[in-house]
């Protein structure tokens, strides 16, 4: 269970022009906190679409939106699903934090996350990683559906780095 960081203006959008709106202005009102709530239910209602169509389960899942952050529970099957919805979340425009609150069947060792840089690239990162260029499929496997494109990789996108038990095999 941890609180994740994400570039709150990069990423697929997520939210509606109304809450963009909102935030600009930063007038609070009675009908201005109902349109806000309504934008809240419609981008969780396109976000657990998207958690199907990558055909990630959790049981139970429960996805709360509070400002920029996002509150998720419920329970995974593994860490790779676990960090794969924090990564489809956070890296999503208007988001600048996932706190997990996912349970899971069994304990794994976490992977670790990479924020994209300006002249990122996948086999640029799996040399600072891994120490071999060539193991950029293992990203690319990692972050599986979410990045369907190895080259269309952008600044301020989170990916999962996983752990690799031998590095010398591929």
């Amino acid at each position: 269970m941890s609180v994740f960081s994400f570039i709150k203006e990069s990423g697929e959008k997520l939210f509606g022009i109304e809450k963009a709106k909102a935030e600009e202005s930063n007038e609070i009102s009675d009908s201005r906190e109902a349109e806000e709530q309504k934008e809240d239910k419609k981008a969780i209602e396109r976000l657990k679409k998207r958690f199907d169509e990558a055909g990630l389960k959790v049981d139970n899942l429960e996805i709360e939106i509070e400002g920029d952050t996002v509150i998720l529970s419920g329970n995974a099957k593994d860490q790779a699903t676990r960090e794969k919805l924090v990564l489809l979340i956070g890296n999503s425009e208007g988001i600048a934090k996932v706190d997990e609150r996912l349970q899971m069947t069994k304990n794994e060792q976490e992977s670790v996350f990479h924020t994209v840089e300006r002249d990122d690239d996948l086999k640029k990162i799996a040399k600072d990683h891994y120490g071999d260029q060539e193991k950029y499929q293992f990203i690319v496997e990692a972050n599986h559906p979410m990045l369907q494109d190895p080259a269309k990789i952008y600044p301020g996108q989170v990916l999962r780095i996983p752990v690799i038990e031998n590095k010398e095999t591929v």
